[in-house]
């Protein structure tokens, strides 16, 4: 007779133990024993499992219907194009990001606007919280709440109902009796999802899963949560600013370097459709400090300010304060501004910062950066109308970057007549030169 017994199993050397423990008694790891759910049978059911085997499925057998190829819109051109089209049918889409960040308010407002019936499970709510919410976004036709978190009675409802989408929020309170760890542990985590996703695939099931992000801002809970699902989206962005970055880590049906911007406003998530309108609708263009460039997101060019502030330093170390752009980029870049272009910056404090709540990873953008620094310790504005791209060597030189004249074409094309590149300049001290002196 099969039974289903719960062992813990060494994730470094795949060590079975009984009961947990701090240490793997074999290789020795620490931490490293995680909660699974093994099948144990007789001999009869192992030789029973032998003979039978599987069986394989040729190409030709399959009869693929037509809607299952078909995308499902989610209301939100943004949204859409962050998922390469819409949604597919039968997919386990992740939704990663800090707390307070709009995650919850998203998924509802796409419960609301897409067009087939919606189970949306509240494990971190209660249904008349997210009723609240739903009555501040509009008005919701197909929208189900189910207040739960056995993962057995949420498979069970949802076979019993047959939405054509189910949003779980969170999948960090799931739990399965079947184990004895809390919510929110590895083994449960990964069971819990392994069973939605059997779900999803089994019944046709679009599946959203919530989840909650580490404080070093990486997505909580084990890896095999990313490897299991069919994609990994994460919204990003400023609590208190205004703008929210969908980004996509992960997608099995489509490209994975879109994104999708949106604005938070009292009536939730707007979608914005002309991202460098926005960014630059408050630019201190013409002041000492303030530099435009041109990003790249996704297969996007958007066009941020970037500004800088250098003043004399009472400190015995100067401060180097960055915001929404790494700190080592800044040092980085303070130091060949000051090697290169003959400028005292050692003697000074440097604050630079990203205006819009934007995160600046690229290399794109480091002539912007070293040019709104030299332009603040001149006290010289940058020309009007004159946006910059290009990335900067250690030796000083502007070497070019991924789609340029795709840039330069979206910045002619929004005013911006002056561009400073490696076209332009070779060389970071002829830039300033040429701008700035």
């Amino acid at each position: 007779m099969t039974k289903l017994i719960t062992i813990y199993r060494c994730q470094q050397c795949g060590f079975d133990n009984p009961k947990w423990a701090g240490q793997c008694g074999q290789c020795k790891a620490w931490n490293s024993l995680v909660e699974e759910i093994k099948e144990v049978g007789g001999k009869r059911h192992e030789a029973r499992k032998r003979a039978s085997g599987g069986r394989v499925v040729k190409i030709a057998e399959l009869n693929i219907r037509k809607e299952q190829g078909q995308r499902l819109a989610t209301g939100m051109h943004e949204f859409d194009r962050v998922l390469g089209g819409g949604i597919v049918t039968g997919s386990v889409i992740l939704v990663a990001g800090e707390p307070g960040i709009g995650k919850s308010t998203l998924l509802t407002q796409l419960s609301m606007n897409v067009g087939v019936p919606v189970l949306y499970v509240c494990g971190e709510e209660s249904p008349d919280q997210v009723a609240l919410r739903v009555k501040r976004l509009g008005q919701a036709k197909n929208l189900g709440l189910l207040s739960e978190t056995d993962v057995d009675l949420i498979v069970e409802t949802a076979r019993r109902e047959k939405p054509g989408l189910m949003v779980v929020d969170s999948v960090q309170t799931l739990t399965s009796d079947d184990l004895m760890g809390m919510a929110g542990s590895v083994g449960q985590v990964r069971e819990c999802a392994s069973r939605l996703m059997r779900l999803a695939k089994d019944e046709g099931i679009s599946v959203f899963l919530v989840g909650h992000v580490t404080k070093e801002g990486t997505v909580a809970g084990p890896k095999v949560l990313e490897h299991m699902v069919d994609v990994v989206v994460e919204l990003t962005g400023e609590r208190i600013g205004r703008f929210r970055i969908l980004r996509t880590l992960k997608n099995r049906f489509g490209a994975t370097d879109e994104v999708g911007v949106f604005a938070m406003e009292d009536t939730g998530l707007v979608e914005v459709t002309n991202p460098s309108g926005a960014f630059l609708e408050e630019s201190q263009a013409g002041m000492p400090g303030s530099a435009v460039v041109v990003l790249l997101e996704g297969t996007r060019p958007v066009l941020v300010e970037v500004q800088a502030l250098a003043v004399k330093s009472f400190l015995p170390v100067p401060r180097r304060v960055a915001q929404g752009i790494p700190l080592a980029k800044v040092q980085l870049l303070a130091a060949i501004v000051e090697k290169h272009c003959r400028l005292p910056l050692s003697n000074y404090d440097l604050f630079v910062s990203v205006a819009g709540g934007v995160k600046i990873g690229e290399p794109g953008a480091d002539l912007g950066i070293a040019m709104a620094i030299a332009s603040s310790y001149l006290n010289r504005a940058l020309p009007l109308k004159a946006a910059m791209i290009g990335e900067v060597g250690l030796l000083g030189e502007i070497r070019r970057v991924r789609e340029q004249a795709r840039r330069i074409k979206e910045a002619k094309k929004l005013g911006y007549a002056q561009i400073l590149s490696s076209e332009t300049a070779a060389r970071l001290p002829a830039a300033v030169k040429l701008w700035l002196k």
